[in-house]
């Protein structure tokens, strides 16, 4: 059984289950029974409405703010391992240093002008990037050292460059959306609940209440904006940057 359809008939259960009480409560409930005496059923269930659908709310900007955090973290790592490539190759013999340090800063350029923007508009890294570090691989693993020097700084490179691959294969599984759809079904329907039970609670055309129940929600709309907008670390509002591989490069700008 799909799991959406679990969630449905659970659902569907919960709420059955609610009403049927109610009606065989209300039917089995004596004459002389006075509801005036209880807390408005209304007013409570709002309560909790409202305060279930901000913890959700709460839970849901942290994640995203969490997952685009993290993607920033592994450019981060990408670009210092890059750089620590560029710099420890220094040790080794002229052609080979110069050529090592060409296909780093090939690849540099290419995430930064064109892959960046492959991210940012069809979710996907370039075939073109994943080609140059493959070259890079090639280069640091294929080489011999020669000296005891060269020997102490090859598995350094070694890790480096796996420390690449591996933060790129992490900037790549970061590049879609971070929510599930069936999460933007629960905050859109509760964001309806929530709002549709101001309606219940049968509010006047007072300035006050007028004005409350639209900061209300708007609040309730900004929030979704909000995670809507850090849905996409790569591609929305305050996204990830390709700032760090600058930084580590400044001779790579414009």
């Amino acid at each position: 059984m799909p799991d959406w359809l679990v969630l449905v008939l659970a659902m569907l259960a919960a709420c059955a289950v609610v009403v049927v009480i109610t009606l065989v409560r209300h039917k089995r409930a004596a004459e002389d029974e006075d509801p005036s005496e209880t807390p408005d059923v209304i007013e409570y269930m709002t309560m909790w409405i409202g305060v279930i659908y901000a913890i959700v709310l709460g839970l849901a900007v942290a994640g995203v703010w969490e997952a685009r955090s993290a993607a920033q973290d592994h450019v981060q790592a990408e670009a210092q391992a890059l750089h620590e490539i560029y710099e420890r190759v220094r040790v080794y013999p002229p052609d080979t240093r110069d050529r090592i340090r060409a296909d780093v800063e090939a690849y540099t350029q290419q995430v930064v002008d064109k892959e960046w923007k492959e991210m940012a508009d069809h979710g996907r890294l370039s075939t073109r990037g994943s080609e140059l570090l493959a070259t890079i691989r090639q280069d640091v693993t294929d080489y011999q050292p020669k000296t005891d020097f060269e020997a102490q700084a090859y598995q350094p490179l070694v890790d480096q460059v796996a420390a690449v691959d591996q933060s790129r294969s992490a900037r790549a599984d970061a590049t879609g959306a971070t929510m599930p759809s069936v999460v933007w079904v629960g905050l859109l329907t509760g964001a309806v609940i929530t709002v549709g039970m101001i309606f219940a609670l049968q509010i006047r055309r007072t300035r006050r209440e007028l004005i409350l129940a639209g900061l209300f929600s708007a609040t309730i709309a900004f929030m979704l904006f909000l995670i809507w907008d850090f849905d996409e670390p790569y591609s929305r509002g305050i996204t990830a940057t390709a700032q760090p591989f600058l930084n580590l490069f400044p001779h790579l700008r414009g």
